[in-house]
């Protein structure tokens, strides 16, 4: 039958199967697939909040929002809700620049975890493809984990996965647009092609969106300003995380067949005649 959806196969923990396992990163295991990026927040309190109702473990930090006296400040909050960061090259243009704030990074905040971002113009947003594979070459061989930020071409998520990447993460769309995921199929050519953890990145605006990039086979979602500039961020970011279990669970559950034409539901044996 036409639109027949693979079946991925069933995630087991210690041998047992289970619809529930955790996102694995570079041998590093998370409890929950969804990673929030900091920027954007309008204040302390309301991204704590929003960290918190997210459920996640795992968060994006821009080097040039830490402040430097650390109490009251950004990492005190994040460290109080016991997650993980992730320095993030945000900002930069080329691979130099990105290698330079990795390395500051990984002094202030003591992880060789890096999100690799490479933005080719200050309009669109858009990763730098050559500039990108050319720092993440460099900063796997200087030892650090890997995650970049790429556009939604299967060809180049092999090319950072050969340069030994530990995730890629594709965009949906242009940061910030909220325009949801413009090629489903392009993302999941790129789960089909790697053998690493596929994270979108970018363009979430909803949570509908973030439910079909889990549908679509990708292993967790990351998003900032769907969740830190929404009227409410603390209720968004509980949709997120509800979205992204959602996602998941269809994804393993195997959904129908999709038909072009209808199916009862309802046997058609033994209906009433008159």
């Amino acid at each position: 039958m036409a639109g027949t959806p693979s079946r991925p196969d069933p995630v087991t923990i210690d041998g047992r199967p289970t619809i529930d396992g955790p996102l694995t990163i570079d041998g590093t295991e998370l409890g929950s697939r969804l990673i929030l990026g900091t920027g954007g927040a309008t204040s302390h309190a309301s991204l704590e909040a929003a960290v918190r109702a997210s459920g996640t473990e795992l968060v994006t930090v821009a080097l040039r929002r830490v402040p430097k006296d650390g109490v009251g400040g950004l990492l005190d909050l994040l460290g109080d809700c016991g997650v993980r960061l992730l320095p993030n090259t945000a900002g930069c243009r080329t691979a130099r620049d990105a290698l330079l704030t990795a390395r500051l990074g990984r002094e202030a905040l003591e992880t060789s975890w890096v999100k690799l971002e490479v933005i080719a113009d200050d309009r669109t947003l858009l990763p730098d493809v050559v500039e990108t594979i050319d720092a993440a070459e460099q900063l796997v061989r200087d030892g650090f984990v890997v995650l970049p930020y790429t556009n939604d071409d299967p060809i180049a998520a092999q090319r950072l996965v050969d340069a030994g990447c530990a995730a890629v993460m594709p965009l949906g769309a242009p940061i910030g647009s909220g325009l949801g995921i413009r090629n489903p199929h392009a993302i999941e050519l790129i789960r089909e092609l790697v053998d690493v953890p596929v994270i979108l990145d970018a363009g979430i605006g909803t949570a509908s969106h973030a439910a079909l990039a889990m549908e679509l086979g990708c292993d967790a979602v990351l998003l900032a300003t769907a969740v830190t500039r929404a009227e409410d961020p603390e209720a968004m970011a509980r949709a997120m995380h509800h979205a992204v279990e959602a996602g998941w669970l269809a994804r393993h559950a195997g959904r129908i067949p999709v038909r072009r034409l209808a199916r009862a539901s309802s046997p058609t044996e033994g209906l009433v005649e008159w």
